[in-house]
């Protein structure tokens, strides 16, 4: 790969100024294609790497769009005095950043030789090798964990974890990058003490750990579904109030002993 700003990729969004998935204010790129299908995803239409039509608000927009690292670096490097401000910088997002894995090194490498802290939000489906080759331009792994149960979490979202937690505990052996743990707080499916105590503790023997993020389920992705021709399979789950929450925040810290925070 002779110059990474050439390499191509598929994207459905850049979000500038966000103060989420990651440190500072970030500019997060959301890639297409994932293995997973979570019955509560909020970005369904990041799943698949083709470009999609959806109809919202009886408007018809195309998802997804080709594009090279060179236009998606030009976007992230309008906003460098923000950066450098509050410590932020790229995140990838999506879909699974690892899908994509030439565009996803490209990415990473490209935004680090312009001097851009990088982050990236993932659950680590993808072989070993893939991750290992982009943790030298990664500054923080955003790690997904849903649930330690193999079987439940096939359930939910159609595989296995066990290579999932696997690449967890090997990114966090390799300590070259910053490794937070991300929960998605999902009702009927992992929202017991007894299943974020599982977490936590799988949490707490990960070497570096920075702490745990638990993300409480909304539902502002649910028109979506319609709108790429989909079946909302959730349709009567509540988010999980503020109080449930906060017990299972205090949960996760007694248990991991490490920072826990709601939102992340």
């Amino acid at each position: 790969m002779d110059n990474v700003l050439d390499v191509k990729g598929r994207i459905f969004d850049i979000q500038r100024y966000s103060i989420h998935d990651g440190k500072g204010i970030r500019t997060i790129v959301f890639l297409k294609g994932c293995v997973l299908r979570c019955k509560w995803c909020c970005n369904p239409e990041s799943q698949e790497y083709e470009i999609q039509k959806m109809t919202l608000n009886g408007e018809v927009k195309t998802v997804g769009k080709e594009v090279t690292v060179k236009e998606v670096l030009e976007t992230v490097e309008r906003d460098r005095p923000y950066y450098r401000r509050s410590g932020g910088g790229m995140t990838l997002s999506g879909g699974e950043s690892l899908c994509q894995p030439d565009f996803c090194y490209a990415l990473l490498k490209g935004a680090k030789e312009r001097g851009i802290t990088t982050a990236m939000e993932s659950m680590g489906c993808a072989d070993y090798s893939v991750i290992e080759r982009i943790l030298p331009f990664l500054d923080q792994y955003l790690f997904d964990i849903k649930h330690i149960d193999g079987a439940k979490h096939k359930a939910f979202t159609g595989k296995d974890n066990a290579l999932m937690l696997e690449n967890c505990r090997k990114v966090a052996q390799s300590g070259k990058t910053e490794l937070t743990v991300r929960v998605p707080v999902i009702p009927t499916f992992n929202d017991t003490e007894e299943e974020i105590a599982a977490i936590a503790r799988f949490a707490k023997t990960l070497p570096g750990c920075k702490g745990i993020h638990l993300l409480p389920y909304h539902r502002l992705g649910q028109d979506k579904y319609a709108g790429i021709g989909r079946v909302y399979t959730m349709p009567d789950i509540l988010p999980p109030t503020a109080e449930k929450m906060e017990k299972l925040l205090q949960c996760a810290i007694r248990t991991s002993g490490l920072h826990c925070q709601i939102g992340g």
